[in-house]
């Protein structure tokens, strides 16, 4: 039987460090406000005035997994980007960073999960690989928030908390009846609530789609109802726990470490209680990196394999919540 394995990680993100403290020279907040709300202590931005996309971050992250997994660019089967912040309107940024690779004739598929992103990609690549259309996927998650944020005291309750960040996984067919890679994955939407949390223009549906009047409304910046998102967050990630569990016919206990979305510490930490975890089991890095969405599960996982937490015949639940709204959770034996 043929398995997705993952069998190199990476991360990358920019050099700049913005902490809280850094924020308030921008706009009315603190450290304390901030940190009490989301658990974030510092993100990584990109250099202002320096052309950098969400590609330029998916290819040094893809680059640092490729070299763990012994791969070539020549290799790769499947490019699959998520993002939310692609580097064009179009085309996607899948096709830029297959470019950067080297490549000519690799296809290229991006998907707009958002927060999702990456387990979304892994359930995709998961298919391919078992279906034999693809033996080699890189799969990458990779976000350039910062150039699209309203650095103002009126945007600072989502600007606060979105990095700029990627990170890569490659994904190969491994054929063995034993129990090992993508054990099994659960996927949902709910488009009733799109809007809680979106960027609303440039959009086809206006006519012209990017206006003045949209720019003075501010329009352009992403909106985000935190409230809703935190009540759908706390009840929908129990829930498809459970399910992807039953799926696998495994049970709790068999997860050495579950790496959820790092939208907001509050909200992980509420999911580790209600499900009575322990809390080494429940991996967070959300107070150095900030929100990095389609980066941000890949990008924890990179880290925790870097620590020692994740290595060969662990057992790992990926689980998150985002706009879409979409949620989902995979779990993957190592």
């Amino acid at each position: 039987m043929k398995r997705a394995v993952i069998v190199g990680t990476g991360r990358y993100v920019p050099p700049r460090v913005v902490t809280n403290a850094d924020l308030t020279r921008w706009m009315d907040t603190s450290d304390e406000w901030i940190r009490q709300r989301t658990g974030i202590e510092q993100r990584y931005w990109v250099e202002e005035g320096v052309r950098t996309g969400a590609s330029d971050l998916g290819l040094a992250a893809s680059q640092r997994a490729m070299a763990k997994a012994g791969w070539q660019a020549e290799d790769i089967d499947l490019i699959i980007f998520a993002t939310l912040s692609p580097d064009l309107f179009f085309p996607g940024s899948g096709c830029l960073l297959q470019h950067k690779l080297g490549l000519s004739a690799t296809p290229a598929l991006d998907i707009r999960q958002q927060c999702t992103g990456f387990i979304y990609g892994l359930a995709t690549a998961d298919a391919y690989i078992r279906s034999g259309m693809a033996r080699r996927i890189l799969l990458v998650g990779a976000e350039v928030h910062s150039s699209g944020l309203d650095i103002s005291t009126a945007g600072r309750d989502v600007s606060v908390i979105f990095g700029d960040g990627a990170a890569a996984v490659c994904v190969e067919a491994v054929d063995s009846d034993a129990p090992l890679g993508v054990l099994g994955s659960v996927l949902h939407a709910n488009g009733a609530l799109a809007e809680s949390l979106m960027t609303e223009a440039p959009a086809s549906r206006e006519w012209p789609r990017l206006t003045e009047a949209m720019l003075r409304e501010r329009r352009h910046f992403p909106t985000m109802d935190g409230k809703s998102i935190f009540k759908e967050a706390v009840r929908r990630l129990p829930e498809v726990t459970r399910e992807v569990l039953e799926a696998t016919g495994l049970a709790l206990e068999d997860i050495d470490l579950f790496i959820p979305h790092q939208a907001n510490f509050r909200i992980n930490q509420f999911y580790q209680q209600s499900m009575k975890l322990p809390e080494k089991k429940v991996f967070h890095n959300i107070q150095r990196y900030g929100n990095t969405t389609a980066a941000s599960i890949p990008l924890a996982l990179d880290e925790a394999v870097e620590m020692g937490l994740v290595g060969q015949g662990s057992t790992v639940m990926f689980l998150g919540l985002g706009s879409g709204l979409t949620w989902a959770a995979a779990v993957h034996r190592f």
